[in-house]
């Protein structure tokens, strides 16, 4: 699997474990999580820098389209 396919399965298993985490305490501040991870994946497309990407990328996995 290429880097860019994990990195958008981790983003959407973060976004909703965020959601689901503020439908079972209604604390608002669980959703924090899911716009930051939005707010990243919107900045890593015009920059091109993603955390999560460089560490996958010292663990060796292949690169794909985006991040290579």
């Amino acid at each position: 699997m290429s880097i860019d396919r994990i990195i958008f399965a981790f983003a959407g298993v973060v976004i909703w474990a965020g959601l689901g985490a503020f439908y079972m305490t209604q604390e608002i501040l669980w959703l924090i999580v899911p716009a930051f991870v939005g707010l990243n994946m919107f900045q890593a497309a015009f920059t091109k820098f993603c955390p999560l990407a460089m560490i996958l990328k010292k663990f060796g996995a292949k690169p794909g389209q985006a991040f290579n």
